[in-house]
């Protein structure tokens, strides 16, 4: 495992940490979780990001939810899961505040595609302080939009923590 590159924080995030570089090793080991069903590996990967969570905030725990068709295919949504399991081990709440929109997947897109796909909507009343959990940050694209939505709903910080980050 490689330590994540230290990029710019995405717009619209007061922070982004990683857990690791999102290489050959990071890709076997996402997708073994995402579509092989491996949900063992939450434990360890939300184990770790647990340790990355910034000092000193008072967060609700999110995710940045993948479209209905996938969580149907394999069965769950490997965020929930990692932002589930991160919030128990740090005994912070945690809740759904975004629902995807229609519209493709990241995985498989272009740049400039991937910035203008993810949709969200906000979904109930929106913490201040929010901690959001994605499993891959490639572009951003997916921790931008999804923090744009959440600070139009009245979030005043939004800190993303991912499990891979690409370079």
């Amino acid at each position: 495992m490689h330590p994540p590159p230290s990029l710019v924080v995405p717009l619209g995030l007061d922070s982004c940490r990683a857990l690791m570089a999102y290489d050959d090793e990071a890709r076997v080991l996402i997708t073994a979780l995402k579509n092989r069903g491996h949900r063992g590996l939450i434990t360890e990967m939300a184990n770790r990001l647990a340790l990355l969570v910034p000092p000193g905030g008072s967060f609700t725990v999110t995710w940045a939810p993948t479209g209905a068709a996938r969580r149907r295919q394999r069965g769950f949504d490997q965020a929930e899961l990692l932002a589930r399991a991160v919030a128990r081990r740090r005994s912070l709440r945690c809740q759904p505040l975004l629902r995807r929109l229609p519209g493709p997947p990241q995985a498989g897109q272009s740049r400039s595609d991937r910035r203008r796909n993810p949709g969200f909507r906000a979904t109930g009343s929106i913490p201040s302080c929010v901690l959001l959990i994605d499993d891959v940050a490639t572009t951003g694209a997916t921790l931008v939009a999804a923090a744009r939505v959440l600070r139009a709903a009245g979030c005043g910080e939004v800190h993303g923590l991912v499990v891979a980050r690409a370079r």
